[in-house]
């Protein structure tokens, strides 16, 4: 098969169907990126742990681009690896080059903008029905990437900068997640506009609800340890995408 035609057969289905299970394990992955990166970067060398992290992350989304369809373990993988990268990446640009979480989050929202509108402008669209190109699935992406980046640096400017702590910043990012929910299953909002505005929450909820368990009191968390808090949520993560796998609830309709 020449590589034209491999590119016009491979992007069937390159998503999954969105379901309760599709945001639940979403809302995992988010958690466990944070409790991973957290454990990594303060058990190991720093350095080593964000190399180590790049290297997943390459890996798992050269395997999702490579998938002819969309599979559940390939996929979540890519999205796993995607939390955990996109964690420290946002974490570097704080420690390391001491940028306040502030103008952190507005960068990040900055450049989620951009992408969406050069993602319209090329596709006419941005709904994850239509990721069945290559182009549309680096734009799908990069948005992912981004919207991880953006929420860790979102959730720790509401929970330290604005002094909420990281339980009030779960509570508070908790109902912007079921807000544009509510405004489409009730009130016929727009249904791409819709999704992405819970996608972007998703971050910054996981991840506060992980920081408040895994975090010592002394840093506003009830000290239960982002290693133990990492395993649980990795757990959790396996046994839902082996119920995909073998269901396939989440490949129910075919992408148009």
């Amino acid at each position: 098969m020449n590589l034209k035609k491999f590119l016009a057969t491979a992007y069937l289905r390159k998503v999954p169907e969105i379901t309760v299970i599709f945001w639940i394990i979403k809302l995992l992955t988010t958690a466990m990126g944070e409790s991973t990166s957290d454990y990594m970067v303060h058990s190991f060398n720093p350095i080593v742990a964000v190399i180590l992290g790049s290297i997943g992350f390459a890996i798992a989304i050269a395997i999702q681009f490579w998938a002819r369809k969309y599979v559940a373990w390939i996929y979540w993988l890519a999205v796993t690896m995607v939390a955990v990268f996109g964690t420290m990446a946002a974490d570097v640009v704080h420690i390391v080059l001491g940028i306040p979480y502030f103008v952190s989050t507005l960068f990040f929202a900055l450049a989620l903008t951009v992408i969406f509108i050069i993602w319209y402008r090329v596709e006419k669209t941005l709904s994850i029905h239509s990721i069945t190109t290559p182009r549309r699935e680096l734009f799908y992406w990069l948005t992912v990437i981004t919207t991880f980046a953006l929420g860790t640096a979102a959730g720790d400017m509401t929970a330290v900068t604005f002094n909420l702590g990281y339980l009030n910043s779960g509570v508070l990012f908790g109902i912007l997640f079921f807000i544009p929910l509510i405004a489409y299953k009730f009130f016929n909002f727009n249904e791409v506009f819709s999704f992405w505005a819970s996608y972007i929450v998703t971050r910054p909820l996981g991840a506060s609800f992980a920081d408040w368990f895994g975090r010592t009191a002394s840093l506003g968390g009830i000290g239960f340890g982002t290693g133990k808090t990492s395993i649980i949520l990795n757990l959790l993560i396996v046994l839902l995408v082996f119920y995909l796998t073998f269901t396939k609830r989440d490949i129910k309709k075919v992408n148009s």
